[in-house]
Parts: C-alpha cells; structure tokens; sequence
C-alpha cells in the first residue's frame, strides 16, 4: 500500500510540474510576443492563449492531481479538505519546479519581452481597488473550480469552464490588476526578469481570493452535511 502511494503521489508531482509550466508558458509568451511584435495581437489573443492553454492542462491531469497548478488554489483545497495537509509540500515543490522550467522556456525559446510576461497593476488606478479586483478575480477561479469538482465535472467540460474564466478575468481585469491570479506565474517571471516591484500585489491577493471562497464553500457545506 505504501508503495502504491508513493507512486501514486510521483505521479501528482510530475503533473502538477507539467501542468504548471504549461500554464505559465501560456501565460507568459503571449505577453512577450505581443510585445516583440508592438501589440499586434491585441488583448483578446493574450485571454484566449490561457483559456485555452489552461484548459487543456487541466483536462490532461485532472484525474491525476486535480489540476491545481497555483499555490493559491493549492491552499484554497486545503481549507476546503479537497486535498490532504501531507500532500501540500508535494504540490507548492512542484509548482514552483513547474513555474521556473516555463519561464526558462519563454525566455530562451519566445523571448524576454515585457519583463517575460511580468504581472503589472494600472496605478492610474488607486492601491486598494487594484488589490481588490485581483482578489475578486482570483475568487472567480476559485468559486468555477470549486462548483465543478462539487459537481464531479472536473473530468468532463469542466475544465472549459475554468479554462473560459480565466480567460474572461485576464480579458477584463487584466488592464486594472494584472490579472495573475497565480502567486507562482507572477513570481518566475518576476524573479527571473528582475521586475519585482508589484510583486507584493500577487503573493496577497490571490491568497485572499482563493481562502475566502474555501472558507465560504466550507462552511456551507458543512453546514448543510455535503463533502
């Protein structure tokens, strides 16, 4: 038995790894492109790319690790016991494995434009709304992936529909907060172009989105006797 989940768990962590690096290539490179090619692509293309990139990834391992690939939504199902506390380690180790092989590759295969791809705020905006529209953007994934694995659709079209938020909340609220929603995307490529000055911004508030929408799931469903 102990074998069994030990193998079970290696394959958690190469997914979790694989879908990660995904997810940052696919989110990052179509920032660095629209910027080598002086906007030609325009917003809807860097929207679309991680819709349908995250998407994918997520119908890939889904039935293997449950498709986190963010520390946020990591902890959210932690609060939420989607996922035991002994595996926690397991999953940030791999997502931060993840999120630094897929910068390495925008770097050095799509380019090292617009900070590779680096989350910014719009301070024409005041701190607190920009803090707040990430949060609630974050809540948005969250609250999607949640009502899906309740509905036991994470292995059918749910992934679409996380795949499709996330697309909608960069497409809307990216020219405000940034729109990451990701502690681990923001920080490879922050960390690896240097630009870390907004950082704070996505270390927090994506942390804040996904616990308020576990602890809300949580005590809903507790209260109503569901798992």
């Amino acid at each position: 038995m102990q074998v069994w989940n030990q193998k079970i768990n290696q394959k958690k962590f190469f997914a979790e790894i694989v879908g990660t690096c995904i997810l940052v290539i696919v989110s990052a490179g179509p920032a660095v492109l629209n910027a080598k090619y002086a906007g030609m692509f325009g917003p809807w293309f860097l929207a679309l790319c991680p819709a349908v990139g995250v998407g994918l990834a997520i119908c890939a391992f889904t039935k293997i690790s449950m498709a986190h690939y963010n520390p946020a939504v990591t902890i959210g199902f932690l609060i939420t016991k989607h996922m035991p506390r002994n595996l926690l380690g397991l999953y940030l180790t791999a997502e931060f494995i993840g999120a630094f092989l897929g910068i390495l590759f925008v770097k050095y295969v799509i380019g090292t434009q617009a900070n590779l791809g680096a989350n910014a705020p719009n301070y024409a905006y005041p701190t607190p709304v920009i803090f707040g529209v990430e949060v609630l953007a974050t809540m948005f994934v969250m609250g999607i992936t949640l009502i899906v694995v309740h509905d036991r659709g994470h292995h059918g079209p749910g992934w679409a529909a996380v795949g499709a938020v996330i697309g909608l909340d960069i497409f809307f609220f990216g020219t405000v907060s940034g729109a990451s929603m990701n502690p681990i995307r923001s920080m490879a490529s922050a960390v690896a172009s240097g630009y870390i000055h907004d950082l704070w911004l996505y270390l927090t508030a994506p942390f804040v989105g996904t616990s308020i929408v576990a602890f809300v799931y949580r005590i809903k469903f507790k209260k109503s006797g569901s798992k």
